[in-house]
């Protein structure tokens, strides 16, 4: 299954969206348009360079948001890693009978063109996000 999945990018709690992305566009990354998804209940903003991962910069819009309680707890900091998969139910199924739990179904990410996500975590990996293709 693991070896299936393909990097994506990483995502980092941030919050504010402007200030963290100054010191990226400083080191020569390209901003996409802030994005406000109120499923997730975040801003969403990509950054991308050549030859670099992609990064993902997610602000709570909310205090009920799930990256809120990331921030109060550690401050800035990257927190999951996103893969893309071919069929996200099956991969879920897999990854489940790896001890991963999903934090919730599968839904559209307004983010990323409606394309499906999923959030597991496991205690040994940390969190990740599935992203379908």
């Amino acid at each position: 299954m693991l070896e299936s999945m393909v990097f994506h990018h990483i995502g980092i709690a941030t919050d504010s969206i402007n200030k963290t992305s100054k010191y990226y566009l400083n080191a020569g990354y390209h901003m996409t348009n802030i994005i406000s998804d109120t499923i997730q209940k975040v801003n969403i903003v990509f950054l991308s360079k050549s030859n670099m991962p992609l990064i993902e910069l997610l602000e709570p819009i909310s205090e009920d948001s799930p990256v809120t309680k990331i921030i109060k707890k550690n401050g800035v900091t990257p927190y999951h890693v996103c893969y893309e998969v071919e069929d996200i139910n099956q991969s879920v199924a897999a990854l489940r009978k790896m001890r991963f739990m999903p934090l919730f179904k599968s839904v559209e990410a307004i983010a990323l063109d409606n394309r499906k996500i999923c959030f597991l975590f496991n205690k040994e990996i940390g969190l990740i996000e599935l992203l379908e293709k």
